[in-house]
């Protein structure tokens, strides 16, 4: 790491130009990383007086934040479908079996009374 540039940014290294053919120079930039490990940021490339920026990506940290999103996702999903299944509740809410004649639960019928007290005969 050769020259370091303020207006770049702290800790930012602009490392020595490395001439690629008559006309492409290429200047390498990294910056100061974990425990003062260079950590390459991307390149200047110089062209016929055109200048580009190529940035370095890290391909194997895009992988990690894929495979952690995709863990993330699935872990969520399960949690809500265990919790509220999407199918039909298929459970039985009763404290007593049904009775001895009849194969399903006893049904409450409707019974039709007098509401005001027992019927007075005239």
């Amino acid at each position: 790491m050769s020259v370091s540039e303020p207006a770049a940014g702290r800790g930012t290294y602009f490392d020595d130009p490395i001439t690629i053919d008559e006309q492409t120079t290429m200047i390498p930039v990294s910056r100061r990383g974990f425990r003062g490990r260079p950590v390459a940021v991307g390149a200047y490339t110089v062209t016929g007086g055109v200048t580009t920026w190529t940035p370095a990506v890290d391909s194997g940290r895009v992988a990690l934040i894929g495979v952690i999103t995709g863990l993330v996702a699935a872990t969520l999903g399960s949690a809500a479908v265990l919790r509220q299944p999407p199918w039909p509740r298929m459970t039985i809410e009763q404290s007593h079996p049904p009775r001895h004649g009849s194969p399903t639960a006893p049904s409450r019928r409707l019974r039709v009374g007098r509401l005001h007290g027992p019927a007075k005969h005239s």
